[in-house]
Order: structure tokens, then sequence, then C-alpha cells
């Protein structure tokens, strides 16, 4: 929506910052799976006879911790109506609030 539109004066602006939260927490999202996609032919050097170098083994322990991060999310995910939860989750989530005074 463009500043002035005529629908974003009939939309709360509670409802925008929801929108707003949503959207920004689903980009977050995207972009950590997209960060992990490199994984399952990591994984799988070691079931087809390879072996990890530390280096490959330090970038497994960085996609586990990635994955880690994530699982809050995933979990909300699945439950009945999430949708609507999350941006309370990406609130309750937001390491940044614990810093401001609000």
């Amino acid at each position: 929506m463009a500043a002035g539109d005529p629908v974003e004066a009939v939309v709360p602006a509670w409802w925008q910052q929801m929108l707003t939260s949503q959207r920004r927490e689903a980009q977050r999202i995207l972009a950590e799976l997209l960060a992990v996609r490199g994984m399952m032919p990591l994984l799988m050097k070691a079931r087809n006879g390879g072996h990890w170098t530390p280096e490959e083994k330090e970038e497994i322990v960085s996609h586990l911790r990635r994955m880690a991060h994530l699982s809050p999310y995933l979990i909300a995910l699945m439950l009945p109506g999430s949708v609507f939860l999350l941006p309370a989750y990406a609130w309750w989530l937001d390491r940044r609030r614990l810093n401001r005074q609000d």
C-alpha cells in the first residue's frame, strides 16, 4: 500500500503493524531455510562413505544452530490458527524488545 492510500485509512494501525510484523518474520524464516539448503548433501557425504573435514563439521554445527532457532516457528506453524498467532510469536522471540523500555 502506498502512503496516503484510501484503504490504509480504513485498516486499523494495529492490524497494519501485525501484517508488517508477519511479513518481516516470514521473510526471515525463508532466508534461514534457504541458508540451510546445503545441509542435506553435506550430511549424505558420511552416509555415502566419505569423511567430513573439520570445516564441514563446523558447517553442520552452524546449520543445526540455525534450525534450532527456527524450531519455535516451525512448531507454531503446525498449530491450528497459527497464522494469526505468528506476530505474537515474533514479538515474544524478538530479542531486541528486551533492550527497549516498551
